[in-house]
């Protein structure tokens, strides 16, 4: 038979309340109410800034330009084919940028600068988004 001791137990809540972990983030996210030809349109992102990079659940990235006062259009960085209506995005914080190298002098990048020219990755990368 097993015996419980109250000191053993109390001893392990303490434990996991020194380690228990207070951190909040808050987050800024809305609904997608509809997606097409590249664009979605979101509700709910309240806090996002004229060109600030958009992130949907899915790993697409898009850029807020079009800000309305209860919606926001959001153009899309790529394909997007997994984004659904109903779905989430959330608002980086971050505003567009590309870097600026001279690596990048006479190569071909998409909207995040990653290379699409066939040449291969750069021998240094730095987050876009």
């Amino acid at each position: 038979m097993v015996t419980i001791r109250v000191d053993e137990i109390s001893n392990i809540i303490r434990e996991r309340i020194e380690q228990y972990n207070r951190e909040v983030k808050v987050v800024n996210t809305g609904t997608i109410l509809q997606v097409g030809d590249g664009i979605a349109c979101i509700h709910g992102l309240d806090e996002v800034m004229a060109g600030e990079l958009v992130e949907f659940e899915e790993g697409t990235i898009g850029i807020a330009l079009n800000l309305e006062s209860n919606s926001v259009g959001v153009v899309l960085m790529g394909d997007g084919l997994m984004i659904q209506e109903g779905s989430y995005g959330k608002a980086t914080g971050r505003i567009a940028q590309i870097p600026v190298n001279e690596a990048y002098l006479g190569r071909v990048v998409n909207a995040l600068a990653k290379p699409i020219d066939g040449r291969g990755n750069f021998s240094f990368w730095i987050s876009v988004y």
